[in-house]
């Protein structure tokens, strides 16, 4: 398979990906019967999720949208699961595994962990794992499809509604406690399949762990940013946590990504919340936030370091530190491999935040005979 997808110029242009392919067979330069889905991504256009729902969508609808006679939903007893656009490669394989505790047959339809994390062992593997042609060929008879990240599956969700003719639940990001909670008990309902004693003890440490870290969580202030349902769902947990996110900013959310975190924080936020989204607003906006509106942290990803830096130079006590959290993370190795869906994606969110509180506590008391009243050793 060859999958095709354009940028800024050749949507500028106009070109005709169909009638390029199409022109390409022709001429023998590709075989007739080679899979070539394609899809138009402008750069102009949404965003990277906006791009990934497009070429999902075009490679769903190429294998399917000609080929729906004879298919019947639920003839497979299978569910299908859409990530969406996902970089941390843990949540591939957490998915994975809490399907299989489970006991419950499924396709995960796109999962390319095995091709961006192979192993240096000396073997050369081009195309390792992944989601095969023939299970996507299938995916309409399964009983239904799960996205895992609904507010920017637009084009996804319209195709598995209206051609493949599934029931999709309305479901957010497994993120933290609760949305994890409906996610294996919708799992759950529409399998038959029991959530088993070992996802329940994993619930049990997380909430734990939760307890234990209250002390140094509860109050604090975080502004973040990020994509649509990872800003949807870290706010969530953050809420879940006894933290008051301060400000949510969301560059390519909509109207419907407002909507959702309007009724999310009036269904869980205290009655006292005060947490202000600012949807198509960019990092220069969130900058002068920073500054007019000081939070005690701020989580996103890597060019948050420059408003860290800016922030700093005013003043030590102006200084807003950024929790490396989201995509892309250019200054830090392997945080690619970690984890923020599921229970254990919780424990490591969760474990990330309360440690960036110790460590600043440290940062702030360790002047010898000036601040170090309250350097502790136990925290």
């Amino acid at each position: 398979m060859i999958a095709v997808s354009t940028t800024c110029m050749a949507e500028v242009i106009g070109d005709d990906l169909n009638a390029f392919i199409g022109n390409a067979k022709k001429a023998g330069a590709v075989a007739e019967d080679f899979p070539t889905p394609f899809a138009h991504t402008p750069s102009f256009v949404g965003s990277h999720v906006t791009g990934w729902d497009n070429m999902f969508e075009g490679i769903a609808r190429y294998f399917t949208l000609n080929h729906m006679e004879g298919k019947e939903v639920g003839s497979n007893a299978k569910i299908n699961l859409v990530p969406g656009f996902e970089t941390y490669l843990g949540n591939y394989r957490v998915i994975h595994r809490m399907m299989q505790e489970m006991g419950v047959d499924y396709s995960l339809l796109s999962d390319p962990t095995e091709v961006l994390d192979t192993p240096a062992d000396g073997e050369y593997r081009m195309y390792s794992g992944g989601t095969t042609q023939d299970e996507m060929k299938d995916a309409p008879n399964a009983i239904t499809t799960i996205l895992l990240q609904p507010l920017h599956l637009v084009k996804t969700a319209k195709l598995l509604t209206n051609t493949w003719h599934h029931d999709v639940p309305k479901l957010d990001i497994p993120m933290g406690l609760e949305l994890t909670d409906n996610f294996l008990m919708e799992v759950s309902r529409l399998t038959g399949k029991e959530i088993p004693e070992s996802l329940a003890k994993e619930r049990g440490r997380l909430v734990d762990m939760m307890t234990d870290s209250h002390t140094w969580l509860h109050g604090k202030k975080f502004a973040l940013y990020g994509d649509p349902d990872f800003t949807l769902g870290l706010t969530r947990f953050l809420l879940e946590l006894g933290a008051e996110p301060t400000h949510v900013l969301c560059q390519s959310g909509g109207k419907r990504w407002e909507k959702r975190m309007k009724k999310m924080l009036q269904d869980s936020a205290p009655v006292n919340n005060q947490t202000q989204l600012f949807s198509r607003h960019d990092l220069w906006h969130f900058r002068s936030l920073m500054f007019t509106e000081k939070p005690d942290f701020m989580i996103g990803n890597s060019y948050g370091k420059f408003i860290q830096r800016d922030t700093l130079h005013k003043g030590k006590e102006f200084e807003v530190p950024l929790i490396r959290i989201g995509f892309p993370i250019f200054d830090r190795h392997h945080l690619h491999r970690s984890t923020t869906m599921g229970y254990e994606g919780a424990m490591t969110i969760l474990t990330t935040l309360v440690n960036s509180v110790l460590e600043r506590m440290d940062d702030d008391t360790r002047l010898m005979a000036q601040t170090d009243f309250n350097y502790d050793l136990v925290r």
